[in-house]
């Protein structure tokens, strides 16, 4: 038996491993960003024995607000708390988050803190870039106790599906813990930003070889064909819709595959359209003279 019988014997064994081998990255990849996600960080923790701990998870990124979305729990520690491994604070605290504003979080002896949002400023970023779009942001967090500064610890968290949040935090020279975090999109949405670009272009050059065949046979109307160009040049308009995040329309996706993909899809419809309308008259010009 040659070689190449026995690669045929063995196609379904080989196409059998390589599904294999794709399912198993595939997994991979989705275990190594669920864990990378969803692991809590702690930041700036203080060495004393009285602070606060500041629960901090990233919710909703909204580049086109400018906005970061943050979930805040305050936690006490030491004589903070109204008893050991209590969430109840022993005495009021002023909790302040600044950020483009101020939120102000009070406690209340006796009662665990409620959680708080606080709308965090992004900046550094452009939206269009999508899905290379990155951004800063920047929220000083700081506690008194009856005028005395509080230390102030973060434990950050991110929970937005489409962006990944590196956060750091840092002790300023005031008191405050000062969180600067950098946000930039998932894996995941790279991965089918990417395969849309790759798809888009796939499906407009696939047309254009099919507007080429029916041109070089001086084929007629072929309206199966007809229908299939038109239905793509649609298609690509949901698939561009279906983007991770919604981003707006002039990003560099856009100029990278969408509108070009577009583009070649109408151009090739209608030069297919005025060929085979043109053949059409000739074959029925001469079945008339024929008559």
């Amino acid at each position: 038996m040659s070689v190449l019988a026995r690669l045929r014997g063995n196609r379904f064994a080989l196409l059998t491993v390589l599904l294999a081998v794709l399912v198993a990255a595939g997994i991979a990849l989705y275990l190594d960003e669920r864990d990378t996600r969803q692991q809590n960080r702690e930041l700036a923790v203080p060495s004393a024995a009285d602070w606060v701990e500041l629960d901090i998870t990233a919710q909703d990124v909204q580049p086109a607000n400018g906005q970061l979305t943050l979930y805040v729990v305050a936690v006490p520690h030491g004589s903070l708390a109204q008893g050991p491994d209590s969430l109840a604070f022993a005495r009021p605290l002023d909790i302040r988050a600044e950020s483009t504003g101020k939120v102000d979080l009070r406690t209340t002896p006796g009662e665990a803190a409620p959680p708080q949002l606080v709308q965090a400023g992004l900046y550094g970023g452009t939206e269009t870039d999508y899905p290379f779009d990155r951004y800063r942001t920047a929220v000083a967090f700081s506690a008194t106790d009856g005028g005395t500064a509080v230390p102030v610890g973060l434990v950050f968290s991110d929970a937005d599906p489409f962006f990944f949040v590196r956060p750091t935090g840092t002790v300023l020279p005031s008191g405050a813990t000062l969180l600067d975090a950098k946000a930039t999109r998932a894996r995941s949405t790279f991965i089918l930003a990417w395969f849309m670009i790759a798809a888009m272009w796939a499906l407009a050059l696939a047309v254009m070889a099919g507007a080429e065949v029916l041109y070089r046979g001086g084929q007629g109307l072929v309206w199966p064909s007809l229908g299939w160009m038109a239905a793509t040049l649609f298609a690509l308009v949901g698939m561009r819709n279906a983007a991770p995040g919604s981003p707006p329309i002039g990003s560099l996706i856009d100029y990278v595959a969408f509108f070009w993909a577009e583009a070649i899809v109408a151009a090739s419809l209608t030069v297919t359209v005025v060929a085979g309308f043109r053949v059409d008259r000739r074959k029925h010009a001469a079945a008339q003279a024929a008559s």
